[in-house]
């Protein structure tokens, strides 16, 4: 009795853990079916005949968005049957849309008869858009005859190079690259033909928005070429008898023109015109379009403090037009070094800007030391970097670098360049060096102190005798900068 007892009370037992583990079993099945639907097939679960537990918010089917999407297909379309009369692309084209934003394009490709189509974007949705950042494209080498960038994508890209980099390696030689920008001016158009060095530029055009807020886009159509191609770059160097020289397009030299008016008459309180004159300065940043430039870099010879120009100045007021920029502080006096150990984004050479690598010498007012820190700025205080070879007096000793030579290895012709120049007279050396190297044509915009025989704050009518040169000789310097395509300001 007691045994048949037991047995009974077993049996429920036993289909309830059986029961147990089938529910798990098909729990499991479920989670492995979602799990692969998302990361294998690349897309949430929300299409037919998909289920799992966590389901992606469905499509937007209202009829605004359907209306939305037919229209940008419809704008699409008249845009890449433009380009097929115009025989930058045909149906046997096979073609790639980059970073498409609704895949829209890839519809309107494949619906005038460019069948051979895909997209790629960081949100994958297959069978027409595959998963593909642009600056690492999931194909190989030479595969498309078209590509195409719309939407003003590559205006938003971190990575511009790796952008254009990926485009030159997976189109064909001979293939086409069209890409739709919102930039307006020469200066942006001439960037972005730096990055596709692979390319020669087609033609340019305005062409309307798909967006009524933005009237009109600039279209660029770009053909891949076997070589190296130079679209007209400022950076250019001809060789000259005895220096390297700068060849400089029209549009930079219009640039300049527009530029505020250097003073031509030697102001009788530079003190106070010069930085009067400053405020009325038209920064290269608030004139054009930086965004394709590879790197963005400040470099300040001749820093002194922190305070002095890079954080009451660059960091202010300066237009970066929202891009992050690499500063370097140059700057010899060991006075201003320590506080640039807790300046991050500063990289400091705590070095004199020189002709060469050599050791120099400085001669050292010291009296003023401690009023001139305050301020911030030390004026006087260094009188100017001599050679070791021709110096006799009382002196610091100091390690000169060839400023040019390390430019060039630092910044390249597509990076963005400001250099702000305060050096106690070496200007006088620096800049000829600039010019004889060809590094000056690396430099799209500078802020010159130079350095002559002033008249004195103390003493009207009474020059100082710190520096012999002369302000005419100051103009010509600056007057050699705005030819040579650098948009020089008279810093003060």
């Amino acid at each position: 009795m007691k045994a048949s007892m037991e047995t009974t009370a077993t049996k429920p037992n036993l289909v309830s853990n059986i029961l147990v583990r089938l529910l798990s079993f098909g729990v499991l099945v479920l989670l492995a079916r979602s799990a692969y639907i998302i990361t294998v097939k690349g897309r949430a679960c929300d299409f037919a005949g998909d289920f799992c537990f966590f389901p992606h918010t469905p499509k937007d089917t209202t009829p605004s968005s359907a209306a939305s999407a037919t229209r940008l297909r419809n704008y699409y379309s008249s845009v890449f049957q433009d380009l097929i009369s115009e025989g930058f692309l045909s149906p046997d084209s096979k073609s790639l849309c980059i970073e498409t934003l609704t895949g829209q394009d890839v519809v309107a490709l494949q619906d005038i008869g460019v069948i051979n189509s895909v997209g790629i974007s960081k949100k994958a949705s297959p069978p027409l858009v595959r998963y593909g950042p642009a600056f690492r494209q999931p194909f190989p080498d030479n595969t498309f005859d078209f590509e195409f960038s719309g939407d003003s994508v590559l205006d938003r890209t971190v990575k511009p190079v790796e952008f254009a980099s990926e485009v030159s390696r997976t189109l064909k030689p001979g293939g086409f690259f069209v890409v739709h920008t919102s930039s307006k001016d020469q200066y942006s158009l001439n960037s972005l033909l730096e990055l596709f060095n692979s390319c020669r530029l087609i033609r340019s055009r305005e062409i309307n928005a798909v967006d009524s807020s933005s009237p009109w886009i600039r279209e660029v159509v770009l053909r891949k070429e076997d070589g190296v191609v130079v679209n007209g770059k400022k950076e250019q160097f001809i060789r000259g008898s005895s220096v390297n020289r700068c060849n400089v397009p029209g549009y930079i030299h219009e640039l300049i023109s527009n530029a505020e008016p250097l003073l031509v008459e030697e102001p009788l309180k530079p003190w106070l015109t010069l930085k009067k004159n400053m405020k009325n300065a038209k920064y290269l940043s608030s004139l054009v379009d930086i965004r394709f430039k590879n790197r963005h870099v400040y470099v300040d010879v001749g820093a002194r403090n922190y305070g002095s120009s890079i954080g009451s100045w660059f960091k202010k007021q300066y237009p970066k037009q929202n891009k992050t920029f690499e500063i370097y502080a140059i700057e010899a006096d060991r006075a201003f070094h320590e506080e640039y150990r807790s300046k991050k984004g500063v990289k400091l050479l705590p070095y004199a800007a020189w002709v060469r690598n050599e050791t120099l010498f400085f001669e050292i007012n010291r009296e003023p030391r401690k009023m001139n820190v305050e301020r911030g700025r030390g004026m006087g205080r260094i009188q100017g970097v001599q050679s070791s070879s021709n110096f006799l007096g009382d002196s610091d000793k100091i390690q000169g670098f060839d400023f040019a030579g390390w430019l060039k290895s630092t910044v390249s012709e597509r990076d963005y360049v400001v250099v702000k120049m305060d050096v106690e007279g070496t200007e006088f050396h620096l800049i000829p060096r600039l010019f004889e190297t060809g590094a000056i044509c690396l430099i799209d915009e500078m802020f010159l102190e130079c350095h002559y025989s002033r008249w004195q704050r103390c003493c009207p009518g009474v020059r100082s005798s710190k520096y012999q040169k002369t302000y005419s000789q100051c103009l010509d310097l600056f007057y050699s900068l705005r030819k040579s395509g650098v948009l020089v300001h008279q810093w003060w």
